[in-house]
């Protein structure tokens, strides 16, 4: 998902394993971008698990985390803005309270979190 602020931007989807950064395009409004195309919005899907890097003192301090820690990203339900993430402390942050250049890496996209195992029907004798 791309905050409704971003829809003007061209956008793409997060890959597995890429690594962006929280930019503050245009409007304002912060987003993940690349940071070969800070012009290009890259979109996240809700569950989609994320290591973040270089979390400001501020943060941290007021949330109780470390500069580097995993997150989800979520959708908040609260808010003008509804792109946040979840911390293993349970707390919630709009991505609009990280400054523009925080280090956020794909660990892994939704549909590869989940493996569903089918089982057979049993044969009958």
């Amino acid at each position: 998902m791309c905050d409704y602020s971003l829809e003007v931007y061209g956008s793409r989807p997060a890959r597995e394993g890429e690594r962006y950064v929280t930019t503050r395009f245009p409007s304002g409004t912060i987003g993940l971008a690349s940071p070969e195309n800070a012009s290009t919005a890259v979109c996240l899907n809700c569950d989609t698990a994320l290591r973040i890097d270089g979390i400001p003192a501020g943060l941290r301090k007021e949330f109780g985390l470390k500069a580097h820690e995993d997150a989800v990203f979520i959708r908040l339900d609260t808010g003008a803005y509804r792109d946040g993430v979840r911390f293993g402390n349970g707390a919630e942050i709009s991505l609009q309270k990280f400054p523009p250049g925080v280090e956020i890496a794909v660990k892994q996209l939704l549909e590869n979190a989940m493996t569903v195992e089918i089982e057979r029907p049993m044969e009958l004798v």
